[in-house]
């Protein structure tokens, strides 16, 4: 599933993926002191989440807001437009930038070289 979310939709689905299902009540008050939001911000986000089809509710009163998407799906499409957007899709290059304007530590490298190795194998 391709979703695209905004900053804001991010900080509340990262409230839903930690602790779900909650009410608009309890996701108000979760993200009061990060947002400054109110009940009326809350209500218009998860509305266009469900739009998304990232969310959806049990139709209770009060309605319980459970998380569609999977956070792992959300990081996988937002990583893609990023690279697409910045660096023309081209891996090589947001890597060569990222070496280019900080240092590395060997546990990075590491890190970069397991995934690479893994990628190779899947090749064979």
């Amino acid at each position: 599933m391709k979703t695209n979310l905004s900053d804001g939709e991010w900080k509340l689905m990262n409230r839903l993926w930690e602790d779900t299902p909650l009410t608009i009540t309890q996701l108000t008050a979760a993200l009061q002191e990060e947002t400054g939001w109110g009940k009326h911000t809350v209500i218009t986000m998860l509305s266009r989440l469900e739009d998304k089809g990232a969310v959806h509710h049990d139709g209770g009163t009060p309605k319980h807001y459970s998380a569609i998407l999977q956070k792992e799906d959300a990081a996988q499409s937002e990583t893609k437009s990023f690279l697409d957007k910045v660096y023309g899709g081209r891996l090589g290059l947001m890597m060569s930038a990222m070496v280019d304007s900080q240092t590395l530590t060997q546990e990075d490298i590491d890190e970069l070289t397991a995934i690479l190795e893994n990628a190779k194998e899947g090749e064979k």
